[in-house]
């Protein structure tokens, strides 16, 4: 299969790669190519892909709400390039998109229908994106997805030890949660979902959820740093430019309905850490 996939070089690109790595690809990231020119257009119409995984996009949530142009130009007309690329060329297109296009008031799990209503540049840019991507190209599609973290990536996890061994205590808050995602995992259920033609949204996550707090604790439990002091907060204490989406959980029925699941998010982080044992603590 000819498939094309953008940001290649992020966390969840480097494992669609890894797991496509037999097929003929095309793999599109910074320097060598730019989504947000126009003239990714023609480079995708001369590659001729059967399926464009778009799984760039400018996910510094708080960069974004110091520039929401900057967020909308990559993640909204970067997202409509491509969705031109794909109606013009007749490929699928998955977008990849994020549990911020919700303002977490539900008071529980997002269905793969509800009604999104972001609170943040971040998340207003993603929903743009997958604004372009329904009214442009009919064979789509949308993936959700939460707190996503690989090996070797600039994660929350990778953050937490990093700022443990630095300060031997942690400061993380308890009201912010939603569903910890393991790229492999996600990169797994999207080939999985590409291979069935069921075009629509899902919502693609480890099972289960947890507050940030609750994640940094089992982090530093699962690689040998128990005895760091970890205070939890509230989001009040820990100011930032973006406000979060507090209780963000997205619940995957679409998926499971056609046998898609992921695995609970703590049987993940094992193998997180198993993937770098260089990261824990003997």
């Amino acid at each position: 299969m000819r498939i094309a996939i953008t940001g290649y070089k992020g966390q969840l690109g480097r494992s669609l790669h890894m797991l496509l790595e037999g097929e003929e690809l095309f793999l599109i990231d910074l320097p060598e190519h730019d989504f947000t020119d126009p003239a990714i257009i023609e480079a995708l119409l001369d590659f001729r892909p059967e399926v464009v995984i778009h799984a760039g996009a400018y996910t510094d949530v708080e960069g974004c709400a110091r520039d929401p142009d900057l967020a909308y130009r990559v993640n909204g007309l970067g997202a409509q390039h491509i969705a031109l690329a794909c109606q013009r060329g007749g490929a699928a297109m998955v977008y990849v998109s994020t549990n911020e296009v919700f303002d977490g008031q539900k008071g529980e799990p997002y269905l793969e229908w509800d009604e999104p209503h972001p609170i943040n540049p971040y998340g207003a840019s993603k929903l743009a994106g997958e604004l372009f991507t329904r009214s442009l190209v009919s064979r789509h599609y949308i993936v959700r997805t939460t707190w996503l973290y690989t090996p070797g990536g600039n994660n929350f996890p990778s953050k937490i030890i990093r700022a443990a061994d630095e300060r031997g205590r942690l400061r993380v808050v308890t009201d912010e949660i939603s569903s910890p995602t393991y790229a492999p995992d996600l990169a797994q259920a999207i080939v999985q979902l590409i291979e069935t033609g069921l075009y629509g949204t899902y919502h693609f996550i480890n099972e289960g959820a947890c507050s940030r707090y609750e994640f940094a604790l089992r982090i530093l439990e699962l690689s040998g740093r128990s005895e760091v002091l970890v205070e939890p907060i509230t989001s009040d204490q820990y100011p930032r430019l973006s406000t979060p989406p507090l209780n963000c959980v997205l619940r995957n029925f679409c998926g499971a309905f056609h046998g898609i699941t992921l695995r609970h998010w703590e049987e993940a982080l094992e193998d997180f850490f198993a993937a770098q044992p260089q990261l824990l603590r003997q």
